[in-house]
């Protein structure tokens, strides 16, 4: 909408100014109004054009990309094709409307203070024109001058283009952090919370009061598994969670309270994850789900191969300037009791294994997990689970859980005869997976990592070698992908070079039907490059990056 009234401002100013100099020629005003508008209505319209051409670029965007600059890019088309219909249309009314009643000072001697002033803003730009008309003498003279100044300046853009660096969107600024936590596999929930509060304790050190807004613990993962669909499922257990913190207006710089949190976490709690996660919904929505910026996975069937690689994978990552917050997002080291089941014995007892797991996950987890049950209260239509489950209290040792009892058959008629766990199984210590992810019925293994003080696209290159070394090692039919922001970068970025190169085509055909030649437009493109090394040099000066926006 900017866009469109900047257009429609200096659209209309042109036909204004060309309204004046017809005047000054002796037309009158309504002739004047006319030819005015008429005269600059198919340059006008070739510009117009010219820049809707551009922005439907958009159209061959993919991903995130498409469908956060799509609407925009089409809502600027959309404007420009209206300030054009409003400059060719409303704007010659208004002037004929509003210049009915003016009078020019022939004498040029005004006591009026705007119209001195506008008197020397006129000669000092008469002044600057004919400089520039000497200038332009002087170059056409000497014709070498121009084509070595664009050489340097193209020299300029290629080495703009190493430094400036390259990231997908530029960071937001919404005074909120969010910071998971995990504790080492299978810490009980009690635990957990204590490990939070001394967590909650240490950000309240970091940030002072007069910008700490609010502090908020989410612990563990829902009671309900529907409820997951609205998580982003990096919490995998009663061990993990996240901690929501927002800042006061006025506040410090957030990206300098994070560093500092980073450095500050890990040394008080060297047992404890810690990483960050994108509190806006802008990030989240350009992450595309996932909880951080860049996604390297490992995915195949030889598990064993593959774990060693992902270690192998996170420590390389972890290691590249600029990457923090690297982890394996796949919990594989919590203990469990593993109970074998003495087949021969279970038969002897008129038992199987599934009567056996039925009976352990009734006592351990409650009937819900095996026989889920309800009952609806009258009197609000709420349903509540009825469920049987042993206490805890009494399953907190090992002879209690070989004391779990399990159904047999043994009985002829009446009810079974209730046997124990540990007459039919032994309990045996081992290392377990908390969780385990799939991508198209295969297994993955995620290493999970964001940025800091480095653009996305060099640390990307550093990826791609470490990830170029580390396949070599797998077997065939097991590769490592890297998604996140990085793809979407790359995607957005190749798809917008293709957009603009086909509006460019679009841009010079169009200005070859307008002057009927193929040579000035030639020149008119000839501008781009220098346009680009301009956009380079000023990111570069103000100290920013180059991002998919700009």
């Amino acid at each position: 909408m900017a866009l469109a009234v900047g257009i429609l401002v200096d659209d209309s100013t042109v036909t204004i100014e060309k309204t004046h100099r017809l005047r000054s020629q002796g037309m009158n005003l309504a002739a004047a109004t006319l030819h005015g508008s008429a005269g600059i209505a198919v340059p006008t319209l070739v510009s117009t054009l010219a820049i809707s051409c551009v922005f439907t670029s958009v159209v061959f965007l993919e991903g995130p990309a498409k469908f956060l600059f799509t609407p925009l890019g089409l809502a600027v088309v959309f404007a420009m094709l209206a300030s054009y219909a409003l400059s060719r249309t409303l704007t010659p009314v208004v002037i004929g409307l509003l210049l009915k009643g003016e009078h020019r000072d022939a004498t040029g001697g005004s006591g009026n203070w705007f119209a001195r002033f506008h008197q020397r803003f006129e000669r000092g730009f008469e002044r600057f024109r004919q400089g520039y008309v000497r200038t332009l003498a002087m170059l056409l003279k000497r014709r070498l001058i121009i084509p070595i100044v664009a050489v340097l300046m193209l020299a300029l853009g290629g080495v703009m283009l190493t430094v400036v660096g390259r990231d997908f969107f530029p960071p937001i600024v919404g005074g909120q952090i969010k910071l998971h936590v995990r504790a080492p596999a299978a810490t009980r929930i009690d635990a957990t919370e204590r490990i939070f509060q001394g967590v909650e304790d240490k950000i309240r050190e970091v940030i002072p009061t007069r910008d700490r807004d609010l502090i908020v613990d989410d612990i563990g993962v829902p009671e309900r598994t529907y409820n997951l669909a609205s998580t982003d499922g990096s919490t995998i257990n009663v061990n993990d969670g996240v901690i929501l913190i927002s800042l006061k207006e006025g506040h410090a710089p957030t990206a300098d309270y994070v560093r500092r949190l980073r450095e500050a976490l890990p040394a008080a709690f060297p047992s404890v994850t810690f990483y960050f996660q994108a509190a806006d919904m802008i990030t989240q929505i350009l992450n595309f789900g996932l909880p951080a910026q860049i996604d390297a996975r490992v995915v195949g069937r030889d598990r064993a191969t593959n774990i060693r690689v992902a270690g192998e994978l996170r420590r390389r990552i972890a290691a590249i300037p600029g990457i923090v917050d690297a982890h394996l997002q796949q919990e594989l080291d919590a203990p469990a009791f593993m109970a074998k089941i003495d087949r021969s014995r279970a038969l002897q007892l008129g038992l199987n294994a599934q009567d056996v797991a039925n009976d352990v996950n009734i006592s351990l987890s409650s009937s819900e997990q095996v026989t889920p049950n309800f009952w609806t209260d009258p009197a609000n239509g709420i349903p509540y689970y009825i469920v049987v489950q042993t206490p805890e209290h009494l399953v907190s040792s090992l002879g209690e859980l070989g004391n779990t009892p399990v159904s047999t058959q043994i009985a002829s008629n009446g009810p079974p005869i209730p046997g124990l766990l540990s007459n039919v199984a032994t309990l045996k210590r081992e290392s377990v997976p908390t969780n385990l992810n799939q991508s198209n019925i295969q297994p993955v293994y995620e290493v999970y990592a964001s940025v800091q003080g480095r653009d996305l696209g060099s640390i990307s290159e550093d990826i791609d070698k470490v990830v170029a070394g580390l396949q070599k090692g797998l077997k065939p039919g097991n590769t490592i992908q890297v998604l996140g922001q990085i793809q979407s970068m790359r995607d957005s970025f190749r798809d917008l070079g293709v957009g603009l190169l086909f509006a460019s085509v679009f841009v010079y055909l169009l200005m070859v039907v307008n002057y009927q030649n193929f040579a000035d437009p030639f020149v008119v493109i000839l501008a781009l490059p220098a346009t680009l090394v301009g956009i380079l040099t000023m990111l570069f000066i103000t100290g920013r990056r180059s991002t998919f926006p700009r």
